[in-house]
């Protein structure tokens, strides 16, 4: 680990206790707190990303369905529309990073549960009620930037029938010439790939292209794949 990203630590740091403590004050009056989306907005930008957003993302009443390439489509996703994410079970025991993910009010599913699937679908149709959208990535996995991996199509059953005013609404996260530098890398440990992107000099542009919304309709495999197209023609 270089000087470069143990100063990025220390601002990660610093941002958090700043975050913590405007949450704590808006809490104690029982006001919706922003300060998890902001804090996450922050995250993106300490590590370098200058975000440029085309289009308009769904701020509420929305399932944001992104093609994956790194964690930090996480923080981007979620500065820019508010969204809180759908993860895998093993991230709520991550030291720390379980109980943010609980700030930003994560809804964790266990990959390959097919016996739970329904719980799992339900409880995403609850989280869509509420004053957030909600991210997918849906590839189920991060990909090299260049190639859109097939579409895991399980918890938008969710969205057949869909709840009343919900739309889909797909987003293409480009990150340009630094993409091969940003991109996770096979089985590369998630510290490993953390540390990489601290490690690495200078800005980058972060492209969040919000695709047109559309209300889903036929099974959970059409709406994959009209995601999906969509991601792909942009």
């Amino acid at each position: 680990m270089n000087a470069r990203a143990v100063g990025r630590l220390a601002a990660l740091a610093g941002a958090l206790a700043l975050a913590l403590l405007l949450h704590g004050a808006w809490r104690l009056v029982r006001a919706r707190s922003p300060w998890p989306r902001r804090f996450l907005g922050w995250v993106a930008w300490i590590v370098g990303a200058r975000v440029r957003i085309v289009g308009t993302p769904l701020t509420r009443d929305g399932v944001l369905l992104s093609n994956h390439l790194s964690w930090i489509d996480i923080p981007l996703l979620a500065g820019a529309s508010g969204a809180a994410f759908v993860a895998k079970a093993e991230l709520r025991d991550a030291p720390l990073v379980g109980w943010l993910c609980t700030l930003n009010h994560t809804l964790f599913v266990k990959r390959g549960d097919r016996m739970g699937i329904e719980a799992q679908v339900a409880a995403l149709r609850a989280q869509l009620a509420g004053p957030q959208p909600v991210g997918i990535f849906p590839e189920g996995t991060t990909g090299d930037g260049r190639t859109l991996l097939p579409f895991k199509a399980g918890l938008l059953a969710a969205l057949d029938p869909p709840p009343p005013g919900v739309r889909v609404q797909p987003v293409r996260i480009d990150y340009g010439d630094a993409t091969d530098d940003l991109a996770w890398v096979g089985a590369e440990p998630g510290a490993q790939h953390a540390i990489r992107v601290l490690n690495r000099a200078g800005h980058f542009t972060a492209t969040l292209h919000f695709l047109e919304p559309f209300v889903p309709s036929g099974d959970r495999k059409a709406i994959a794949a009209t995601a999906r197209a969509r991601i792909e023609a942009a």
